[in-house]
Formats: structure tokens, sequence, C-alpha cells
């Protein structure tokens, strides 16, 4: 049983809608690039690699709403307001709250951010009453507004009049302590990692691997007909195959660099964890120069 001090959004619609799109996008992914290892240079085989990078970059994107929805909740104190959806928090005194209403009581309705799903209702909108709007909601139909002297928060918990009526009654209560408004964003992470020399130089090594490894490859492919990839048995004929399949080897490595990226800055939020982001920082550029040195093995193996 939930505390009654929390009064989470709804979730199962838009954790399922969001599952879904990752799962096709995935799909999408994994069969382009099986068409792209057995295509010859091409168009199929530039058609397969543009699909491939396609139906990759929004996963990323996906998951990250996936797993802010998974982490949202509102929490009700005595002396706060706290949102919490992803890397973003929002803190907000009890005392900054000028009122809090349903969005259904305004003259002008609110408009909806732009790029919107259910389950991931994100990002600011300007309304001529209330100036800046900041989404961090679910649900259009439970739709809340808080405000305060900086801006409008609209949020959707499952109950919003039940969120409404507790912050009646813990207003009349008064707060027990003074707190500091805090405001947290994803970019935030990012901003202090690069703060880090060690974190600079292992992005920047992961960036400029991997852009070398697409240069060298692009190279390769049209003045290489057949390279021998896959493993080779002493005695035996030695097998070739189309030199397009070594786009596999920078686009895998592409892959795995955003997912370690990604992870890491996951591990940097926390001071105790933060090891854990640089050593998979430092494998995530492990693996792109142990992919450039396979491209160098395979071209030099003679055919």
């Amino acid at each position: 049983m939930l505390n009654s001090n929390h009064f989470p959004p709804p979730k199962q619609r838009g954790m399922i809608l969001h599952g879904v799109f990752i799962i096709i996008l995935t799909a999408i992914t994994i069969s382009a690039f099986i068409k792209l290892s057995g295509a010859e240079v091409g168009p199929i085989f530039l058609i397969s690699l543009l699909i491939a990078l396609a139906s990759f970059v929004p996963i990323p994107f996906f998951l990250y709403r996936l797993y802010s929805l998974w982490r949202a909740d509102y929490y009700l104190s005595r002396d706060s307001l706290k949102i919490n959806w992803g890397l973003r928090i929002e803190d907000i005194p009890l005392t900054d709250i000028e009122w809090i209403r349903s969005a259904d009581d305004l003259t002008n309705p609110v408009s909806l951010p732009s790029f919107h799903l259910p389950g991931g209702l994100l990002g600011t909108r300007r309304h001529p009453d209330l100036g800046m709007v900041e989404f961090l909601a679910s649900d259009t139909k439970k739709l809340l507004l808080v405000a305060t002297a900086k801006r409008v928060f609209v949020i959707s918990p499952e109950d919003p009049t039940g969120l409404a009526q507790s912050f009646a009654r813990t207003t009349e209560l008064g707060s027990t302590a003074n707190v500091e408004s805090k405001s947290v964003y994803p970019s935030f992470a990012v901003i202090q990692a690069w703060e880090s020399g060690l974190a600079r130089y292992l992005w920047l090594s992961g960036l400029f691997l991997n852009i070398g490894l697409f240069i060298w490859a692009s190279l390769i492919i049209p003045s290489t007909p057949r390279v021998a990839l896959g493993p080779q048995f002493a005695g035996s004929a030695l097998e070739t195959v189309s030199s397009s399949q070594l786009i596999i080897f920078p686009l895998a490595s592409l892959l795995l660099s955003v997912a370690g990226w990604i992870a890491g800055l996951y591990f940097y939020r926390w001071e105790k964890e933060r090891i854990l982001a640089f050593i998979v920082w430092g494998s995530s550029t492990l693996t792109s120069l142990l992919f450039l040195l396979s491209v160098l093995f395979i071209i030099t193996t003679p055919i």
C-alpha cells in the first residue's frame, strides 16, 4: 500500500506504449543490421545503413522516457512538494506554492508540449495568463497546476483531488522547517561530469575513435572488394565476404559507446558510485579501440 503522502502519476499505459516503441525500433535496427551485413556496396547497402541508424537514434530517447516514468512520483510533506521525473527533480517549499488547482478550471486551456505521448507530457509552454508552464505529467485527463512565483508546474497525480486536499490540510498545519527550493535537470549530470578532466578525456577519446573507425571503414569498403571475416581454420580455404560487412564494426562500436555513455552518467550522479562511471566510460573507450584493431587485423590478413 502506497504512503498517503505519495501521489504517483498514472504509469501503466505510458510504460506499455514506450515499451512497444522500444521493441519495434530494436527489431527494425536488428533487421537492418542483418540486411546490411549481407548486402553488397550499393543502394540496398546504403538504405539498410540509413534505416539502421534512423531506428537506433530514438531508442535512447524512449528508454529515458520509460525510466523517467517508472521513477516518477509526487511527494507531499509538511515542508515541500517534491517532483521526481527521471533525472529531473523539483523540490518546492510549501511556502513558495501560491495555489494548486485543476487545469480544467482555466479560462484559457494550457497547450500541451510539442511532442507528447501518454506517459510523457514533458516540456515547457508559455500561457497567456500564467506565463511559463513546465509539464512533468503523464495523463492529460488528470492535469493539476502548481503555481509558484517563478513558474507554474503541470503535474498529473493518479488522485488529483487527494493531492489538492492534502496540500490544503498541510498548509493549515504549517511547515516544520525552512526548506530551500531545489531544481535538478538531466543536463546537470553532463555538465558536472564534463568538469572532470578524466571524464572529458574518456569521452573525447571514445568519440574520436568512433569517428576514425567510421572514416576508415568508409575508405576501405569501396577500395577492397572482399575481406576475410569470421573464424578461419588451418588447412582450409580462406573464406571471404563482401567488404561492406566491415560497416558492422563502427556501428557496433557506436551503439556500445552510446549505451556506455548513458550508463556512466547514471552512476556519476552519486559520489560513492562515480568510480563505476569511469569504469564504464573507460571500458567503452577500450571497446572502441579493440574494434579499431580488429579492422586493422582483418585488412592486413592476406587473401
